[in-house]
């Protein structure tokens, strides 16, 4: 769900502190609490292996629940690039002269350790990422308790780090369509662990709960670590990457190789967490025939290894390319993929009544409707800001619509492999 505050000083760096705050106040209510509701009724309801991609193939058929599934996975290609480079990233402040084949080696030891890990199972993994948000919230800490010491110790008034309200040379509408789509960056990801519903005990009762606590907590670190610091540093150093330069400013170079670190390990967590859930999707795509049958099978604790492999093999050609354009098609294929999740809780509240699980959200269908529209008109506006910038965002945009295109036109074929060949039956 989140690899710390790394990320959100790039986003005040490119909107300004004053929209950067605001921003990450009013996205948890507005995206992610709306989310987190739906979500956590929908995993309640049906906690299956496979996640999102049943929920909506229940409410509207094997077609649909395919496109899900399709564009969630594309949607994952671009989003794993990602942390590769954000690994690297970090791993240049140790070795600012690391060449380009230098980096690949770096990010292709990111995701087969990543690999690795998840051959070994679920609860490895989950072991795993709970000693690395100790390890990345660690520094925080410190940093975050140093700056409050200057900020409310120091001679004159603590005062709101809130000037600019936007960055110089931008204007607001243009600030504000970079700044939703960082700002979503770093507080999305709740239907993520839902593929893992037939690998989790009592799904349908836990998986709410987590909802119910990560939220709060991921918003008080989030401006935990924003406001003393900011309070106590000059906003326009702050840029991606950029944590580790402004520990050093507050307490000096030691932070700063703690936090270059904690970057590392942030990036590689949320590498490792991520390919847990996405590769969930082609398990059971091949499981009913919509991939070759290999990836449909489990070992004996359950892993998928072939998905896994098959995941990770896919990943380490893409993290070869430049997403910095493709921002707009992330957000926008997110979106539907979403839109599509929450229009299935709505269908099956409608369609079976009865279906229900430990939580539900205490509310009826058109408040229900509502709560859906929030985010996803978050997203949309998001996305239409990004639009206006036809060298950024148009080409994300078109990126997207041809690969849901794509997935539209490769259903019949895959299908009908299916009908002349059935999948295996899965170990």
């Amino acid at each position: 769900m989140s690899g710390g505050p790394f990320g959100l000083e790039g986003l005040v760096g490119a909107v300004g502190p004053g929209l950067a705050l605001l921003l990450l106040v009013l996205t948890p209510l507005i995206y992610s609490v709306p989310e987190a509701l739906l979500i956590g009724e929908l995993a309640s309801m049906l906690p299956l292996e496979g996640g999102y991609y049943q929920w909506v193939k229940r409410a509207f058929g094997p077609f649909t629940g395919f496109i899900n599934g399709w564009l969630s996975w594309v949607y994952s290609l671009i989003d794993m690039a990602i942390y590769p480079v954000l690994f690297v990233q970090y791993a240049r402040w140790f070795a600012p002269e690391l060449s380009k084949l230098g980096a690949w080696g770096l990010a292709l030891a990111l995701i087969w350790g990543a690999t690795w890990l998840n051959l070994r199972g679920t609860r490895v993994v989950g072991a795993a990422s709970g000693w690395f948000v100790a390890a990345v919230l660690a520094p925080f800490a410190v940093l975050a308790v140093a700056a409050l010491w200057h900020w409310l110790g120091g001679p004159g008034p603590a005062v709101l780090p809130v000037t600019p309200f936007h960055a110089a040379g931008t204007s607001f509408l243009g600030a504000l369509g970079i700044g939703i789509s960082q700002s979503i960056w770093n507080y999305s990801g709740w239907d993520n662990a839902s593929t893992l519903g037939g690998e989790i005990e009592q799904a349908g009762r836990t998986y709410p709960r987590a909802l119910a606590r990560t939220l709060p907590l991921v918003t008080v670190v989030y401006l935990l670590a924003i406001v003393p610091v900011l309070a106590v540093t000059d906003w326009r150093v702050w840029r991606d990457g950029a944590w580790p330069d402004i520990a050093a400013g507050v307490l000096g170079p030691w932070l700063a190789a703690w936090l270059a670190v904690a970057g590392m390990i942030s990036a590689f967590a949320l590498f490792n967490a991520l390919l847990l859930s996405y590769s969930r999707i082609p398990l059971v795509l091949a499981q009913d025939g919509l991939l070759p049958a290999p990836l449909g099978r489990t070992d004996a604790r359950g892993t998928p290894r072939a998905a896994v492999i098959a995941s990770a093999v896919a990943y380490s050609g893409f993290v070869l390319l430049t997403f910095g354009g493709l921002l707009a098609a992330d957000v926008l294929l997110y979106t539907a993929a979403l839109a599509l999740e929450f229009a299935a809780l709505i269908r099956l509240r409608r369609k079976e009544p009865g279906l229900r699980g430990s939580f539900r959200v205490p509310v009826g269908v058109p408040v229900l409707v509502v709560l859906a529209a929030l985010p996803v008109l978050l997203l949309l506006v998001g996305v239409a800001l990004e639009v206006r910038s036809r060298e950024i965002g148009l080409p994300g945009v078109l990126v997207a619509a041809a690969l849901s295109g794509v997935g539209i036109a490769g259903y019949g074929v895959l299908r009908r492999a299916s009908a002349a060949g059935p999948a295996e039956k899965p170990s």
